[in-house]
């Protein structure tokens, strides 16, 4: 049987990474692959670090969508894949891979995860994760103190410059392709629990 894809979108910090997890999680009867659409952050590694910063990191044309489509038709065909790695300190695709094996269910998660209709053509279940702009600033700025160690004004700035604007234009706009919208961010068991339900009806042909 072809795999299922299972694709979640929603504004940074919405809570779409908790929600692909707890469904990954739920569906425990099935081989399950993850994949994190910031994996396929284009490499900048031939520009300076100061250049690097300046890059609008939520704009649709700084992710390489052509590796993305193919990884993701591989899966779709039951074939494995050698997921690229993105280091978000440097702003650069490190060396080395993650091989993600076929498996019976793909769950992908990105903000703008369906702004490329061959990537909304391949994803079976489109879920927009939904949350309050407030929660999801606050949530990027503890994420990218913690995790990507950088200063909050740093953090501010960008999202003023261009996060919030994206999100606007091109982000928020792609909710109407989906099936399911989840409100409340990822911490919404009855959404989780219809979302599964829709995967196992699915993965059972009923």
């Amino acid at each position: 049987m072809k795999p299922l894809i299972i694709g979640i979108a929603g504004g940074t910090g919405s809570g779409k990474s908790t929600v692909a997890r707890n469904v990954a999680q739920a569906i425990r009867a099935e081989s399950v692959a993850f994949i994190d659409m910031d994996a396929y952050y284009l490499n900048h590694a031939h520009v300076s670090m100061d250049e690097r910063r300046k890059v609008n990191w939520d704009h649709p044309a700084t992710f390489d969508w052509e590796l993305l489509v193919d990884h993701l038709t591989r899966l779709s065909r039951g074939e494995a894949i050698e997921k690229p790695v993105y280091d978000f300190v440097t702003h650069t695709r490190a060396d080395r891979t993650v091989l993600i094996p076929a498996a019976r269910v793909i769950v992908i998660d990105g903000i703008l995860l369906f702004s490329d209709a061959r990537v909304r053509d391949l994803c079976d279940v489109k879920v927009f994760v939904d949350a309050d702009a407030d929660i999801r600033l606050i949530r990027r700025i503890k994420r990218d103190m913690v995790k990507r160690g950088r200063p909050l004004d740093e953090i501010l700035d960008q999202y003023v410059k261009t996060v919030q604007p994206m999100h606007l234009e091109f982000v928020e706009p792609t909710k109407r392709y989906a099936d399911v919208i989840v409100p409340r961010g990822g911490h919404n068991p009855i959404a989780i629990e219809m979302i599964v339900g829709k995967i196992q009806r699915a993965l059972s042909g009923v």
